[in-house]
């Protein structure tokens, strides 16, 4: 089976001395040489300050929620997000005592459109959190310009935007925090784990309390926290991966390339924010019925190719993080008609022309 996703796997010989280190040093946690190591390269390759390795991305949001005062209180807390992207920008919200407030997306770019945000604001409004859908930049000034109007903070989910960049600098540079996840099939991954970037370092230094327990001393807990921590293992992990970085990107955009070059002119695909780069984190495209996605689905599948419906469904339609009951039809729209495309590094080429024919084939029929 061809899968949608496959873990960048990096050389076993440079994994292996990263690991011949822990064991020489028998330290396996608690901000350890190599998740110290990881966070300056990071910092350097990303060119960001105020990095933070998290046990995930989804602890990331959480964890960057706390640390700026968002989470809920006594009083009822709301944040503006979108309804298209993975449940975890949501149900990260509901876990931190925080209602999702779902506004509709731009039909082009699918990231939040900010001409409907402020009609979502309220006096329980204490966030934004926008996502960059599919490593695609949010219209960022505007975002910004109305949460700096109505004194709200901005969380990005940033999760697939690894090493884009916007008007020349780090996506990552954007909002009062931005939170990255290094899952395994992402572009860089450290197996399980993520980051937070914050705009201050006071922010920063309040995460590293609560990512800890709270704890600051051996007698001594400053903070509600919890345990977040990345492990040692992960920290090899990702920087076996970092090493070999550039070879994965390469071969990952000539698959990418090649797939734009074919499809261009038979589906429906993302318009892509001028002032950023891409990283080729995922193909989607997007089908004229749910109908015929579905019946796609099914043709790749007997050809044991997987193509997945993703973002599916809009989370505006799961009642166990829904806050109102506000219509986002384009959402409900492009989530209910879209397919993302195999890819990974190692995609071998022969499986790639196969696919791109057949979508060929398949765009003939409808």
């Amino acid at each position: 089976m061809i899968p949608v996703a496959k873990p960048y796997l990096p050389s076993r010989e440079k994994l292996n001395s990263y690991i011949d280190g822990i064991y020489d040093r028998a330290w396996l946690t608690n901000n350890g040489q190599l998740v110290q190591e990881l966070t300056r390269r990071l910092e350097e390759y990303l060119e960001v300050e105020n990095l933070l390795l998290v046990a995930n991305g989804t602890l990331a949001l959480q964890i960057a929620y706390r640390a700026l005062g968002i989470s809920g209180t006594s009083n009822k807390t709301e944040a503006i997000t979108t309804p298209f992207t993975f449940v975890a920008t949501a149900s990260s919200l509901k876990w931190e005592g925080i209602d999702p407030v779902f506004s509709d997306i731009d039909e082009t770019t699918w990231c939040l459109d900010p001409s409907l945000i402020e009609q979502e604001i309220t006096s329980r409004t204490k966030a934004i959190v926008p996502v960059h859908v599919f490593g695609n930049a949010c219209d960022i000034e505007a975002i910004d310009f109305i949460a700096q109007r109505h004194d709200l903070k901005v969380v990005y989910d940033a999760s697939h935007a690894f090493g884009v960049k916007y008007r020349g600098k780090s996506i990552l540079r954007y909002g009062d925090a931005a939170t990255l996840s290094f899952h395994a099939t992402k572009l860089f991954h450290t197996g399980e784990g993520g980051a937070i970037i914050f705009k201050r370092k006071e922010d920063l230094e309040r995460a590293k309390k609560m990512i800890n327990f709270g704890i600051t001393g051996p007698e001594t807990i400053e903070e509600l926290g919890i345990n977040a921590k990345l492990s040692e293992l992960h920290a090899a992990i990702g920087l076996s991966v970092l090493d070999e970085i550039d070879n994965n990107i390469y071969a990952r955009n000539k698959v990418a390339d090649f797939y734009r070059q074919q499809l261009s002119n038979h589906y429906q695909h993302q318009v892509w924010n001028n002032y950023a780069t891409q990283n080729n984190a995922y193909i989607p495209l997007v089908l004229n019925t749910e109908e015929s996605t579905i019946k796609l689905v099914k043709y790749f599948q007997a050809m044991k190719i997987t193509v997945r419906r993703y973002f599916y469904p809009s989370l505006s339609n799961i009642p166990l993080v829904l806050k109102n009951n506000k219509k986002t039809t384009i959402s409900d729209g492009i989530a209910s008609r879209i397919v993302c495309l195999p890819i990974y590094s190692n995609l071998p080429e022969c499986t790639l022309h196969e696919i791109v024919k057949h979508l060929l084939l398949f765009d003939e029929k409808e």
